[in-house]
């Protein structure tokens, strides 16, 4: 089968390199590296290289799947007595087992900035942190996700020292352009120059630096560059990693006069990687982050044959926006619009993560003014926003700066004492969507604006990006008083009634209900039809009645799945402000 591999491989490599000055033969070479790299893994596994069926979309994952986002450090101990990751096992070990069963840890690697989204060397854990034997304690206990941070590196990696240095390989390694270039067609996600100049032994160079000056693009149309993460690709396989992030993947390939996103090469090269996990990880999980309009987004499924999952990027701004309205219409008619999953496909829905609540998703999808409406409601409420930078010269708001439970104080009315409620209906629809949830560390600890952390680091992201002190924390956990043991203790209880419902599956059919503004209802039905739940959502601070016959059915005892104590419901439902229920048959 190492041949069905190898003509695998080669074909992909032909698309990406076909229109380089790379020859049928150089492909060829190439492929036969990638295959003997590929056949060390698998050797290294114990197993024979060979095309394996993939597991079916029931057994890839289920219902008990949910991911804790978290950084390395997001917990310390103020002492330093033990490595930030070995706290971190602790808290999830202790706190979290039966609650998650898959963590993702953001980029633990050497970084010089961007918390850790500037790759210094990208096989060797930070030392602040701890070491890989940290990563494999954790990835015995509970499915790791691991970030590949492809598309650039930090210039203070020894790639880019090397390139300043005019040392081959690396002398090739990163994308020079002229600045006289006309370049207003890239598409800008900052608002930063889109070329960083740099002192080297030939001169002044001007590198390609997509996201910031320290944060230098790699290039693939070099093979070589594609070659060495490929192999880091294998390596955090190799490390335990079930999941593979790949970290601003949108933005990889760069043909100057296009806008440099979404290119025929990248997609490619996202196949590839998928042609990999396919002969040697069949049970490995692709995602592609690309925070980027919703057809945009959709586009990395590609024909089953690229990512596995992609983010729900609209899921976030539009949860918000209907809590902060008090009006679900713009969230129903998203979700009503919301393709057929292809086959072994589906999302990682999320509500918060460690950057900000991005607008572009939702471009087409809320008006403008409804946006900067909510702009302006976040600044009230402690919050910043990021910008872009546009073709004509002009800015336009990227993303909004500040933590969910800090967004959920109030409405456009202002603060109101239903901060807690609301956040918690918030995570309620995000886990009732069809899909794998995946819960923010600061989501789950009710963690409010981190002023102090913005002041300290000049970034306005650190707002969402506190590092809790394992004993203050913990003190807050434990007592009942405290909105953050309120949450905490309401959303494990959630999370694992959750992972007991066979209509919360990933596959599980999901249909939207649209009655009135007031409410979000989905509807989501087992893949083997066992159950059917109502997940019904009340995104007002009113009390609401809802007759059940407007559901399209009369029912006969249903009961609330978060409320198992409670009266069987027949006729009536009534809502508390911000209840969410998930209705299903009394048995």
């Amino acid at each position: 089968m190492s041949q069905a591999a190898f003509q695998h491989f080669q074909h992909r490599l032909t698309r990406i390199y076909s229109s380089t000055d790379q020859s049928p033969q150089q492909i060829q070479h190439i492929s036969e590296r990638l295959l003997a790299r590929c056949q060390q893994f698998v050797e290294n596994q114990g197993k024979d290289i060979a095309f394996q069926p993939a597991a079916t979309d029931r057994q890839r994952w289920s219902q008990d799947d949910v991911i804790l986002i978290t950084y390395g450090d997001s917990i310390r101990k103020a002492d330093a007595s033990e490595p930030p990751l070995a706290t971190l096992n602790t808290f999830l070990t202790r706190q979290l087992q039966g609650t998650v069963n898959s963590v993702h840890i953001l980029p633990f690697f050497p970084f010089s900035s961007d918390d850790g989204f500037s790759v210094i060397d990208y096989r060797q854990v930070n030392p602040d942190l701890g070491d890989w034997q940290d990563i494999r304690d954790i990835a015995e206990q509970f499915d790791l996700m691991a970030d590949l941070v492809i598309n650039h590196c930090s210039r203070e990696n020894l790639w880019f020292i090397d390139f300043i240095g005019n040392r081959a390989p690396y002398n090739q390694y990163f994308i020079e352009a002229d600045p006289a270039l006309d370049l207003s067609a890239v598409t800008r996600p900052r608002n930063t120059p889109l070329l960083s100049p740099v002192h080297t032994h030939d001169g002044i160079k001007h590198v390609w630096a997509t996201f910031s000056e320290d944060q230098i693009d790699l290039n693939f149309a070099n093979p070589e560059v594609l070659l060495e993460f490929i192999d880091i690709f294998l390596m955090y396989l190799e490390q335990g990693a079930r999941f593979i992030r790949l970290d601003a993947i949108a933005f990889l390939w760069k043909q100057i006069g296009s806008a440099c996103l979404h290119l025929p090469q990248t997609h490619e090269v996202v196949k590839l990687l998928r042609d990999i996990l396919d002969f040697v990880a069949p049970d490995v999980v692709l995602i592609t982050e690309t925070n980027v309009p919703v057809k945009e987004n959709l586009s990395y499924f590609g024909n089953s044959d690229e990512a596995h999952m992609v983010y729900q990027f609209g899921l976030p701004p539009l949860v918000l926006h209907a809590l902060n309205r008090g009006n679900s219409s713009f969230l129903t008619d998203w979700a009503l619009s919301i393709p057929k999953l292809p086959s072994g496909c589906t999302y990682l829905n999320f509500t918060a993560s460690h950057d900000g609540i991005g607008v572009r998703p939702v471009e087409g999808i809320l008006p403008e003014r409804e946006v900067q409406d909510l702009i302006d409601c976040m600044h009230r409420f402690g919050g910043f926003v990021s910008m872009k930078a546009n073709f004509d010269g002009s800015e336009s708001p990227y993303e909004i700066n500040i933590t969910l439970f800090d967004a959920c104080m109030g409405t456009r009315r202002g603060v109101d004492h239903f901060q807690v409620p609301r956040f918690i209906c918030s995570q309620a629809i995000m886990l009732a969507m069809q899909g794998i949830p995946a819960v923010y560390i600061h989501s789950l600890t009710a963690t409010p604006n981190d002023l102090a952390h913005v002041e300290q680091t000049g970034r306005t992201r650190s707002i969402n990006r506190k590092i809790w002190d394992e004993e203050e924390l913990l003190c807050l956990l434990n007592n009942p008083v405290t909105p953050q043991a309120e949450v905490f203790t309401e959303l494990r209880r959630m999370i694992s009634i959750r992972r007991q419902q066979a209509a919360f599956h990933p596959q599980a059919r999901q249909q939207v209900i649209k009655i009135n503004s007031d409410l979000f209802i989905i509807k989501r039905t087992a893949c083997d039809k066992s159950q059917i739940i109502y997940a019904i959502s009340n995104v007002t601070e009113r009390i609401l009645k809802l007759p059940l016959a407007s559901l399209g059915f009369l029912p006969h005892g249903l009961r609330d799945l978060l409320q198992p104590q409670g009266d069987v419901i027949d006729h009536e439902l009534l809502l508390a402000p911000y209840q969410s229920v998930w209705l299903a048959e009394k048995d």
